[in-house]
């Protein structure tokens, strides 16, 4: 039920005894502000008690009713209160030119109380279920998005404890997979505009790309630990078991993808990045012997991030490589193991690589 106390009227009318009538008839009800012009009513319009609704005559010197209704449309503050025309002008046309200005209702004088009251009332009650309506998409948006925010945090978690998990069974890795998601940001962002990647590198594709990519070494739990921790280089044979880990993540991921209710799109990059980041450009890379742009970009971004880290972070089979040779190491391989344009990037950019290597730096 409306509560009609809570609703303040705003009555605009040049003639003094037309605000005298509807004051008397109105204010039992409501509470009543009056304005005599329509420079005046817009001041009114924005100060507070804010109208719920205004009675507003037509015809006005200066500004005339539709011109203020202009205004109060034009304006963020007041577009949204209801407008009555309240007018002698009682032809069908000029009724119809008000309801097509937008005015909720057109009263034409002379007044009969009963049906004043009766039209205020419908449209103080449309307007209070349109406010609630409006709060209340307005509180279920704010719920959508707290939820969305939630299960983004989950989501990320859940990624870093499986990549974690990947990272105890090669314990020297260390911080390797903040700083490969880290470089693998860089590269995208660096590339973004670039004519062979804006169509893929959005702002979508870089926050998945970068929510992914910590699972592209997931596989290596199914390396067994003689092979993934010898302190020596590999046999051949221990060298074909190593590289499994890249089809072994892949099938992993795609499990979870079958076993979701619908596709998750993160995981469509994980998959890639996981499968296909030891591929190179010239086609001599694993698991598949992909050449060139068949290796996805996610990929083909991981393959710069992966192989920078691995060359300045020691492993049990070698000490770090200085940062300095590192980057000719990767200078060397544009062409070849890497995509051009992303080694460019790299290279370009090799500070911003720097910096987030120092941010993530392993523990002596």
């Amino acid at each position: 039920m409306l509560d009609n106390t809570l609703n303040t009227l705003l009555i605009v009318d040049d003639a003094v005894e037309n605000l005298t009538v509807l004051d008397a008839l109105l204010r039992p009800h409501y509470q009543i502000r009056v304005a005599t012009s329509g420079e005046k009513a817009l001041r009114i319009a924005v100060s507070e008690p804010r109208p719920d609704l205004i009675l507003m005559d037509v015809m006005m010197p200066g500004m005339d009713g539709y011109q203020v209704f202009d205004y109060l449309r034009a304006d963020p503050a007041t577009r949204d209160i209801p407008v009555i025309f309240v007018t002698a002008m009682d032809s069908p046309e000029a009724e119809l030119r008000g309801l097509d200005a937008g005015a909720v209702d057109y009263i034409t004088k002379p007044l009969v109380p009963s049906i004043v009251l009766a039209r205020v009332r419908t449209q103080l009650e449309l307007k209070q279920a349109r406010d609630w309506l409006s709060n209340k998409n307005a509180f279920l948006e704010a719920e959508v998005a707290r939820r969305m925010l939630e299960n983004e945090i989950t989501q990320e978690v859940s990624i870093r404890a499986l990549a974690h998990l990947a990272e105890t069974r090669d314990p020297e890795t260390g911080n390797h997979i903040l700083r490969t998601q880290g470089y693998v940001r860089e590269l995208a962002l660096r590339l973004r505009d670039h004519p062979r990647f804006s169509d893929t590198l959005n702002e979508r594709y870089i926050d998945l790309l970068h929510r992914s990519a910590p699972l592209h070494d997931i596989g290596k739990v199914g390396i067994p630990d003689v092979i993934l921790l010898k302190p020596g280089p590999l046999t051949p044979e221990e060298w074909q078991v190593m590289k499994t880990h890249a089809k072994l993540g892949a099938e992993a991921i795609e499990q979870a993808e079958r076993d979701a209710a619908r596709p998750v799109e993160f995981l469509r990059l994980a998959k890639e990045i996981a499968h296909w980041h030891h591929e190179r450009w010239d086609g001599s890379g694993y698991p598949d012997g992909l050449v060139g742009e068949a290796i996805p970009i996610s990929a083909r971004l991981m393959a710069v991030a992966d192989v920078f880290d691995a060359l300045i972070s020691p492993r049990v089979y070698k000490p770090e490589m200085s940062l300095d040779l590192a980057r000719d190491m990767i200078m060397q391989e544009r062409g070849q193991h890497f995509d051009p344009d992303v080694a460019d990037a790299f290279l370009s950019g090799f500070d911003a690589f720097i910096d987030i290597a120092g941010r993530y730096r392993d523990a002596a």
